[in-house]
């Protein structure tokens, strides 16, 4: 019948043979592709595969509403992109902070049960399952089809990679049953190990490249512009959270069939189709947390992909809900770590790296070793106390960690190898970068370079910085090139990348470099020229301002322009501007004092006109809320009866409130419990609202 039906010219089949050719064509494309990309065995020419194709399509484009969810058209083979287009996460992939023993993790269930004000009997379920060492992404659903996956990126914004999710049978095209309208599945990617050996022996017999691991393997299969290069490597998927859903309640936080717990939404998943991990478990106390860490630390060699932990997140969604998040990261959730493999190894010699804000950095020039499955050749030595505490010394033999599994450093030296005559590390008291002098402050650990702007280190640590992944992410403008530019003085100042196009001749005449990645270049620094005022914030590299304080910046102030005038009236520490910045919840003096040096500074001035001249600085812009405190500044004061201070705090700013620390003419509400003192004293005084804990509650409904 198949051979009849091929015979059968395309614009003569009926829709009934038409559906029955395209089932047919799937299942032995499907068979020819595991012969020729699995089993390194094609039984057929590519001539004849090529006609299989165009025989494909050809039927589907005659019969658009025959199109199969496992065609060979969306599996395989789909045009180049040239590039991939941004997606914004409706909800944010956030991050997990680290447990490294029990620890951190007894101090997690304590931070749960102080947050929701839990007596010490409450039972705190938490589902514990394996962190898959792979690429986290998002495959989003409407109406049961999938239409759009995405990378995780920066949590806020990631990459269409929605052809070659495709590619994988473990994310379904249509998902069928009591699905919500809209639904956001997120989970991991990942390459087994068996199937990364495979696909490293074909590639060492064809002569391509060997990868390093499985996650470097996913990885770069994964953000393949040709699709059919994804097709042919083995990618697998692990479902594990969601991310927007609406057809449940506003929140997507349950109002579905079994969907009120963690454990009832992977319920849920087995049910549409896709993959979790078999050993994800709902856990009730520290000791069954702590066994099946025990247990997948010691089955991890056995396991056919790559775990370096094991997520936990509390299983109850309302309380999910309730808990909320902090910075970048959940707060019913944390990832327990392995122990960090270690192995020993020469240390060769110490050498001093300069930071963007000058710290002096010691770091080990090691003899390369293997550890957790990476070459390593260099390690952190954190600052001269830690050289001293454990006594280091150049020509030890050191055992060698790395922490979290990633950033290696070295853990202490081995006493019967050391040689005798071995001498102490002098740690410089001048830069080894431009001869300045080398100070550290009382009660600081770091020594600083006092060079300032004179540094050349300290100035391109800062331009690494500015086009960092969570700064200015420029595409195409990576450390090496910073440095590159810098010394041939193509860029000396932030403002200078934005001018690169001017130098377009100097670009492409350089080694390496040509019209087309020149242009790249260009296209991905123009796409940057506008940014957020948070990323905008972070990017400047001011000491002390990390993402979560750049972001607390941004929602205080909301544009640049007030941002500046406020940090110029704040120099006067009388002021009612110094005020209010040290009244910024997470802003402390000393945090302070950065912000206003780098501000006071003329060269910083010059330089934030210059990029204002040539940049979009986008006011910042709170999440959309009805709520009728939004925008508005609250103040907590006294003992809250019916939820704890976090859980309040998190919730007016969830509704998009500005907590404060303290009472100032800038305040707009305070909500007194029983033991208000000053506060609510103060907030009488300058006549500002101030509400019982139940009227906070009435009007946040």
């Amino acid at each position: 019948m198949i051979k009849n039906l091929r015979d059968i010219d395309v614009e003569a089949l009926t829709a009934i043979e038409a559906a029955a050719e395209l089932a047919s064509l799937a299942q032995e494309m499907i068979e020819h592709d595991q012969a020729y990309y699995q089993d390194d065995a094609p039984v057929i020419s590519d001539a004849d595969y090529d006609a299989l194709r165009k025989r494909n399509e050809a039927i589907e484009a005659r019969f658009p509403d025959l199109v199969r969810p496992d065609s060979p058209s969306l599996r395989i083979g789909a045009t180049p992109a040239e590039k991939f287009e941004k997606v914004t996460h409706a909800r944010p992939m956030l991050s997990l902070g680290n447990a490294f023993d029990a620890d951190d993790v007894q101090d997690f269930i304590d931070r749960i049960r102080r947050f929701l004000g839990l007596k010490d009997d409450t039972a705190v379920d938490i589902m514990a399952e394996p962190k898959i060492d792979g690429l986290s992404i998002a495959a989003r659903y409407e109406k049961g089809k999938f239409i759009q996956g995405a990378t995780r990126g920066d949590g806020t914004t990631g990459e269409n990679i929605t052809a070659n999710l495709r590619t994988l049978k473990d994310i379904p095209d249509r998902i069928n049953g009591d699905v919500p309208d809209l639904l956001e599945v997120r989970g991991e990617v990942y390459m087994a190990k068996s199937d990364f050996a495979a696909l490293n022996k074909r590639q060492e017999k064809r002569g391509e490249k060997v990868f390093a691991n499985p996650r470097n393997a996913a990885a770069g299969s994964l953000r393949q512009l040709d699709s059919s290069v994804t097709a042919r490597r083995p990618l697998k998927f692990f479902a594990y959270t969601w991310g927007e859903v609406t057809g449940t309640d506003a929140s997507g936080y349950g109002g579905h069939a079994d969907w009120d717990t963690q454990a009832g939404f992977y319920d849920n998943l087995k049910a549409w189709g896709f993959s979790v991990n078999p050993y994800a478990k709902v856990c009730s106390s520290l000791e069954e947390l702590l066994a099946l860490h025990g247990e997948l630390e010691n089955a991890r060699a056995s396991l056919d992909y790559d775990i370096d932990g094991v997520v936990y997140k509390v299983n109850r969604l309302d309380w999910q809900q309730r808990l909320g998040f902090v910075s970048r990261a959940p707060r019913w959730a944390i990832a327990h770590k392995f122990p960090a493999e270690k192995a020993q190894t020469l240390l060769k010699s110490i050498f001093i790296q300069v930071g963007r804000t000058g710290t002096l950095t010691p770091v080990a020039e090691l003899a390369p070793v293997t550890v957790g499955g990476v070459v390593v050749s260099r390690a952190t030595l954190h600052n001269e106390d830690e050289i001293e505490r454990k006594d280091i010394r150049p020509g030890d033999t050191v055992v060698v960690q790395r922490a979290g599994d990633v950033i290696p450093q070295v853990v202490s030296f081995v006493a019967e190898k050391r040689k005798k005559g071995a001498r102490k590390y002098q740690f410089p008291d001048r830069c080894p970068e431009c001869g300045s002098l080398a100070v550290r402050e009382e009660g600081e650990v770091a020594r600083r370079c006092t060079g300032g702007l004179i540094c050349p280190a300290q100035a391109v640590e800062r331009l690494k910085h500015f086009v960092s992944r969570d700064a200015f992410d420029i595409e195409g403008l990576g450390a090496k090139h910073i440095v590159a530019f810098w010394h041939d003085k193509l860029i000396e100042t932030p403002a200078d990348i934005f001018r690169l196009r001017d130098k377009a001749d100097d670009i492409k005449g350089r080694e390496g470099w040509g019209d087309k990645s020149a242009d790249n270049l260009f296209a991905a620094i123009a796409e940057k020229q506008t940014i957020g005022l948070d990323r905008f914030i972070y990017a400047l590299g001011i000491r002390q301002i990390g993402q979560a304080t750049a972001r607390v910046l941004a929602k205080e102030f909301l544009s640049l322009k007030d941002l500046r005038e406020a940090m110029s009236a704040a120099q006067d520490r009388e002021s009612e501007a110094y005020a209010d910045l040290i009244n910024i919840e997470g802003i402390g003096e000393s945090m302070a004092d950065d912000l206003l040096g780098f501000f006071a500074e003329e060269h910083n001035q010059t330089v934030l006109d210059d990029l204002a001249d040539l940049l979009t600085v986008e006011d910042f812009e709170a999440p959309a809320s009805d709520s009728p405190v939004a925008g508005k500044t609250v103040v907590f004061t006294g003992t809250l009866e019916t939820m704890t201070r976090g859980e309040a705090k998190a919730r007016a700013e969830s509704l998009g409130a500005k907590v404060a620390g303290s009472v100032s003419k800038k305040t707009d509400y305070v909500v007194a419990g029983p033991g208000a003192g000053s506060k609510a004293k103060k907030a009488d005084e300058l006549g500002i609202a101030t509400l019982s804990e139940e009227e906070w509650l009435e009007m946040i409904g």
